[in-house]
C-alpha cells in the first residue's frame, strides 16, 4: 500500500529539519578543513559550525547605566568580539556591574599546541592498591591532610579523605592500608610541617579554594619551602595540591610533586600515591 501523500504543512516542516541540519554540518570556512576532516585547527561553535560564536562574563567597576553596557561592548570588541551583543547585565553592587557578552571571534585554536598533563600510572582499585601497599610498603601508608592559610573550604579535601569519597568512591579513610589525618580548615603552614614530622607522613594533601590575588599559589609555594627547610633532602613527604584554579603543568614551578584539578577522585590520588610511593624510585619529589 502506498503511503498517503504529505500534506503541505508536513512538507514545509520536513524542509525545516534539512535545513537545520544543513546549517549545523556547514563546511568550514575558506583555508580550513570541512567538518568531515580531521584538522587540528579549530573554531568555536555557537549557532552553526565554524561561526566562532563564544560567551563570556566579567564584572566592570561601573554603576549599571548606558554607559557602561556601552563599556562592555567596548572591551569585548578589544577582545576582538565582531560583533558583539549585550546579553545580560545587573548591578552587583552601588559600583559594580556584572555582564553577558555574546559574539564571534576569528581566533583559530591549534589542537597540536595544546599542552596536557598525562597520568603517568593506572588507576587500581581499593583493593588492588590495598595489596600492593601491604606487599611492598609493608606497613600503613601515612596521609596527612589540610586546608592551610585562611582557607575553609574543606569539600575538596573532605572529597579525597572522608570515607564517603566524592563521585561513588570510597575516600581514603577507607583503604585498610593507609592512615589518614584529616587536621580540617585553616591549619597554619608550621602546624601542618610539626604534624606531617610527628606522625611521619608519607604524603601531605593540601585543599586550596580560595584563590583571590593568588593565595593559593602564595600558600602552596610557602608550604613547599617550609617543608623543604624541615625535613632534610630525600626525606620530604609528598607534596600534592588540589583545587580548581591550580594548572597542572606547575607542580615543578609550585614545589610540590603533584597538582590534581578539578573533579579529581579518591581512587586517581589513591593509585598516585602507590605509583610514587612503590613503583617510582624514592627521591624524584619536586
Amino acid at each position: 500500500m502506498n503511503p498517503p501523500p504529505r500534506t503541505e504543512a508536513q512538507e514545509t516542516r520536513n524542509k525545516s529539519r534539512q535545513h537545520v541540519g544543513q546549517r549545523r554540518m556547514e563546511d568550514a570556512l575558506p583555508g580550513e578543513l570541512s567538518l568531515h576532516e580531521e584538522s587540528p585547527l579549530v573554531r568555536p561553535y555557537g549557532d552553526t559550525t565554524g561561526d566562532g560564536m563564544v560567551q563570556i562574563s566579567f564584572t566592570l567597576p561601573v554603576p549599571h547605566d548606558k554607559r557602561a553596557e556601552g563599556a562592555a561592548l567596548q572591551l569585548a570588541a578589544k577582545m576582538g568580539m565582531s560583533p558583539a551583543i549585550l546579553v545580560h547585565a545587573k548591578s552587583i553592587a552601588p559600583s559594580f556591574t556584572f555582564f553577558v557578552v555574546y559574539g564571534a571571534v576569528t581566533h583559530l585554536v591549534d589542537l597540536r599546541e595544546v599542552e596536557v598533563v598525562e597520568r603517568d600510572f593506572d588507576v587500581l582499585s581499593a583493593r588492588d592498591t590495598n595489596a600492593l601497599i601491604r606487599k611492598r610498603l609493608r606497613r600503613k601508608l601515612v596521609v596527612v591532610g589540610a586546608c592551610i592559610g585562611t582557607d575553609a573550604h574543606t569539600v575538596g579535601i573532605d572529597a579525597i579523605l572522608n570515607i564517603k569519597g566524592f563521585a561513588g568512591e570510597k575516600g581514603l579513610e577507607y583503604y585498610r592500608e593507609m592512615a589518614v589525618h584529616n587536621l580540617g580548615a585553616q591549619v597554619p603552614i608550621p602546624e601542618l610541617v610539626n604534624a606531617a614530622h610527628d606522625l611521619r607522613a608519607d604524603a601531605v594533601l593540601v585543599s586550596q579554594v580560595v584563590t583571590q590575588k593568588d593565595a593559593h599559589i602564595h600558600n602552596t609555594t610557602a608550604m613547599s619551602a617550609a617543608f623543604r627547610e624541615a625535613f632534610p633532602a630525600g626525606k620530604v613527604p609528598l607534596l600534592i595540591v588540589g583545587g580548581p584554579r591550580f594548572e597542572e603543568g606547575s607542580a615543578k614551578e609550585l614545589g610540590v610533586d603533584r597538582i590534581f584539578g578539578r573533579g579529581t577522585t579518591p581512587g586517581e590520588v589513591a593509585s598516585y600515591l602507590v605509583h610514587a610511593m612503590i613503583e617510582r624510585p624514592k627521591g624524584n619529589s619536586a
